[in-house]
């Protein structure tokens, strides 16, 4: 199976830690020049340095708010200016958090739809004329389970991940053509920073492993996933392996999810 990313360029959004920077590592693995993107400096740059250390292809950081439309394309324009056309993109910046619905302020609402909605809309806006031009691309967007059976308190979170499974079969239909291949990993219960501010809200006594086993025994597999096997399927839905695979989405859940 080709995984090979070589001569690629990949862009990677919330690429700093956790399945963002899992992502980036194993793509940089393959030889792809890869630049990760998000809103901290400090991060960015201590995973563009524990990436790069190893053997592989380039890596960058480059910081950005990605609801900011400003800032994503002067960050677009950074990132083909040092790599060139964007090849890759994963569209996976985002947060999780739990609430009543009655209680989401309306700035709560437009603040979740920027940065997990219109962002992959602006920046895939942005690097679509050239995948569709050299009949060449992949995009990946990272949305979670609750996109196709959302549960109770899980608003905004499931309503914008939903909206983000419609924007991959729009893409997908108008980019199969063109061999733009786009889908859609929906992320359960996976090992990360996301899972870590989880810890550090319940307020538990309990160590931050401790929790995750607890967490995973409530799972079908019984325990959580891990980053690497995330960053796994990305690999191949980046690669050439993938070339027959377009408006999927892909329950990355260890089985926790009650829809197929």
């Amino acid at each position: 199976m080709d995984t090979s990313l070589n001569g690629r360029t990949a862009l990677i959004t919330g690429g700093s830690l956790g399945l963002g920077k899992a992502m980036a590592s194993a793509f940089y693995a393959e030889g792809a020049r890869v630049a990760i993107v998000a809103r901290r400096a400090e991060p960015l740059e201590e995973a563009a340095q524990e990436i790069g250390a190893t053997a592989g292809g380039e890596v960058a950081a480059f910081t950005c708010d990605v609801t900011n439309a400003d800032d994503i394309a002067n960050t677009h324009a950074a990132v083909v200016d040092r790599f060139g056309p964007v090849d890759i993109l994963v569209n996976n910046a985002g947060q999780s958090a739990t609430k009543p619905f009655a209680e989401i302020t309306d700035e709560e609402w437009q603040d979740d739809i920027d940065l997990k909605l219109m962002a992959a809309v602006r920046m895939t806006r942005l690097v679509w004329p050239q995948m569709i031009e050299q009949r060449w691309g992949r995009i990946i967007n990272l949305l979670n389970v609750f996109a196709k059976a959302p549960d109770a308190r899980t608003a905004p979170t499931s309503v914008t991940r939903a909206a983000g499974m419609a924007l991959t079969k729009v893409l997908a239909a108008e980019g199969a053509e063109h061999n733009v291949l786009v889908n859609a990993m929906l992320i359960g219960f996976i090992k990360s920073d996301q899972i870590r501010r989880m810890h550090e809200r319940a307020g538990s006594n309990e160590s931050l492993e401790d929790f995750m086993v607890k967490a995973g025994e409530r799972l079908p597999m019984k325990r959580m996933g891990e980053a690497e096997e995330c960053a796994n399927l990305a690999l191949f839905l980046a690669s050439e392996a993938s070339s027959y695979v377009t408006g999927c989405a892909i329950n990355m859940d260890g089985g926790l999810s009650k829809v197929v």
